[in-house]
């Protein structure tokens, strides 16, 4: 079940939240305050490929 919901979360739009994300990260580490900004916005950009069946505590 965990397959088949990842999978359309993917096509229906995760894909595009994950692009966003991760170019979100790389516009907030241009600068040294906004690396940890930056770390923690493309560990939601792993989260929005695939967030079914993931815990997010980091």
């Amino acid at each position: 079940m965990k397959l088949l919901s990842n999978l359309l979360w993917l096509v229906f739009g995760g894909l595009f939240i994950a692009i966003e994300y991760f170019l979100a990260s790389l516009l907030l580490m241009i600068t040294i305050i906004g690396i940890p900004f930056g770390v923690q916005t493309m560990k939601l950009a792993v989260l929005a490929i695939w967030p079914f069946g993931h815990l997010a505590i980091w």
